[in-house]
């Protein structure tokens, strides 16, 4: 089976490789929900592979449409000016794909409510 959709989770990087862990656990759970779809990480810096290359990868090996989705809790000035250049970038690369780029994570309703629970757990366990 071809896979035509993908996600990229986009990250800023770290120099420490552990700093990816929980990208790589959110890899591993979209992927169990959603086997129609590939998923790769790429980072800004530090860390490999940058975003380019994942799309890249993820349109040789088939995809159609992909979704940038960035792991950051907020639309700073990265993912104002120079994720979108990437994108831009990357859309001119492959014309026939459709490449769009997502909300950072920490914009989405369900993300905040998800760490509002998180932040209240830890003040009930006391």
């Amino acid at each position: 089976m071809t896979i035509r959709r993908a996600v990229v989770l986009f990250g800023h990087g770290a120099r420490d490789p552990e700093w990816a862990n929980p990208m790589r656990r959110v890899r591993e759970r979209l992927l169990a929900k959603a086997d129609d779809v590939a998923v790769e990480l790429a980072f800004l810096e530090f860390m490999q592979p940058p975003l380019a290359e994942a799309i890249d990868t993820l349109v040789a090996n088939g995809a159609t449409r992909i979704t940038v989705v960035p792991m950051f809790l907020a639309q700073g000035g990265h993912l104002k000016h120079d994720v979108p250049d990437q994108v831009e970038a990357a859309r001119r690369r492959h014309p026939g794909c459709r490449i769009d780029q997502a909300l950072a994570v920490g914009e989405a309703d369900g993300v905040a409510d998800a760490m509002a629970d998180y932040a209240r757990h830890c003040v009930e366990r006391d």
